[in-house]
């Protein structure tokens, strides 16, 4: 759950906003987690959850029992696949390593056009400041073209963030 109180807050103002704006949200159908704690705020905030989760964490006892529909797939990959074709846009909570791999391959696929959907990073407390910096150092370095360092959006504001991410859903 990460040092500060800071990153809950901000998963459950995110699963809240999801639920008064959106409606549903989908996620990796966990109970732990900040994802896990904004799938609480959007149902508590009369929101629908997908959640997608693989048998072999399902079997470990980690899906979440409150979702409104759980998908239980076979792997990581087409758990995944059903996140994104389900998804109309992905926000990155302060997280470990699964946050920063679904972040990069959901920024991948928008990067070189296989799909269109905006990718945002909530930046709070400054988490992802450091990997601001590495892209930086990255597009300096002729490693990453500006398209591709501007393929996502990022806030220190939960309702910032949603917005600016589904905007063209809201006009």
């Amino acid at each position: 759950m990460g040092d500060s109180p800071a990153f809950a807050d901000a998963a459950v103002a995110v699963g809240t906003w999801i639920a008064r704006n959106v409606g549903r949200m989908v996620y990796g159908g966990g109970r732990n987690g900040h994802m896990g704690v904004a799938a609480d705020a959007c149902l508590t905030a009369g929101g629908q959850v997908l959640g997608v989760i693989p048998e072999m964490m399902k079997a470990r006892e980690w899906a979440h029992d409150g979702c409104t529909e759980l998908v239980v797939v076979d792997t990581m990959t087409q758990r995944k696949m059903r996140m994104i074709e389900s998804s109309d846009a992905f926000v990155a909570l302060p997280g470990g390593l699964g946050t920063l791999e679904e972040l990069f391959e959901a920024w991948t696929l928008s990067s070189l056009g296989f799909m269109n959907k905006p990718v945002g990073l909530l930046n709070v407390n400054g988490y992802y400041d450091a990997l601001h910096t590495m892209l930086g150092g990255a597009l300096a370095a002729g490693f990453m073209k500006t398209e591709q360092r501007n393929c996502f959006y990022s806030s220190e504001s939960p309702a910032t963030l949603c917005e600016q991410l589904l905007q063209p859903k809201l006009r």
